[in-house]
């Protein structure tokens, strides 16, 4: 007996493949497992010609009654898997194309990485397990999953045929409601990461522009947003009134370094020399990028290794810290 029959209209063979390989993983400990076996179940193989599969139940054992709801909700997890691993990144691509105005492809396809970053983490395949994935990742996702699948399953209950292409574009309202939030969230933190990129480089082209007017200086990072500068002879500098115009942009734009970004651009050394021991600070890495060959970063010498014994800091050589010191120009 035909159970219930699904469509896939809009998809190639693969896709409709990928569909059946779900529906058969689903099931899989179902049929091996005779505690829990539901009666004999199979799925055709796709009909590429009306792109369509059917699932079979062997009349003699299968009860709708008893049967059913685990069919159904079996089924319908298998499908929800397919939409969010298969479908949803078209989705969300049409929804940045079509909501949020977004033409050129190379930027729908970053906002589209920063969406899968959101739902999924950095470098987390749709759907798949990883041990980056975090705890609160699988949950939401098993969420989202729950809310599609129930969909579906209700659907079923009642129907025998599923046309999947028209089932996700007109009656998964609140699926798509969640991945329209994603988007807009997504485009947010691309513009604000846009405007910085784009911020810093105002700053690179001020700091190339600016004439030399000291050799040296040297940078001691006391520790989070504290720096104290000296020159060439290790003489503290006097504090220098900031150019009015970098002055202006650091206040709207910068935190934490806004001080210390804005005095080395104004006293315009010719190379810098940040004596830290949180070489691997975010504040360290926007100083190298602003004033790039410019510094140097050291976490050894002399001078700081006896300022951070007098201050009672610890110094501490962990393996990060070599492995920064092979990768970027850090003084040993």
């Amino acid at each position: 007996m035909e159970l219930f029959t699904v469509s896939l209209l809009s998809a190639s063979r693969e896709a409709i493949d990928r569909l059946h390989h779900c529906l058969s993983e689903e099931f899989v400990d179902l049929h091996s497992d005779k505690d829990t076996a539901v009666p004999f179940v199979s799925f055709t193989r796709p009909e590429y010609d009306t792109m369509e599969i059917s699932c079979l139940v062997d009349l003699a054992d299968f009860k709708l009654a008893a049967d059913g709801p685990q069919m159904y909700r079996r089924s319908a997890a298998a499908f929800a898997r397919y939409i969010m691993s298969e479908l949803e990144p078209m989705l969300l691509k049409a929804i940045i194309r079509k909501q949020f105005h977004y033409e050129v492809v190379k930027e729908i396809e970053v906002l589209e990485r920063y969406c899968q970053n959101i739902l999924y983490g950095a470098a987390v395949p749709a759907v798949q397990e990883d041990d980056t994935d975090t705890a609160l990742l699988r949950s939401d996702r098993e969420r989202r999953m729950g809310k599609v699948a129930d969909e579906i399953e209700q659907f079923l209950s009642s129907n025998t045929r599923l046309h999947l292409d028209g089932f996700v574009t007109f009656r998964l309202a609140a699926y798509w409601q969640e991945l329209k939030e994603v988007v807009a969230y997504a485009v947010d933190e691309y513009v604000m990461d846009k405007q910085y990129q784009e911020f810093i480089s105002l700053l690179k082209y001020f700091v190339r522009m600016q004439e030399v007017k000291l050799p040296i200086v040297h940078v001691l990072h006391k520790g989070g947003s504290d720096f104290v500068l000296y020159d060439q002879e290790f003489q503290m500098l006097e504090t220098v009134p900031a150019d009015r115009i970098v002055a202006e942009m650091l206040e709207s734009e910068m935190n934490m370094e806004d001080m210390i970004v804005s005095t080395l651009i104004t006293v315009s050394p010719q190379q810098i020399v940040i004596h830290t021991r949180q070489p691997e600070l975010p504040v360290m890495r926007t100083l190298e990028t602003i004033f790039e060959h410019r510094v140097r970063l050291c976490c050894t010498c002399g001078h700081c290794s006896y300022f951070f014994d007098e201050q009672g800091l610890p110094v501490v050589q962990t393996t990060d810290v070599v492995s920064e010191k092979r990768v970027r120009n850090v003084i040993p």
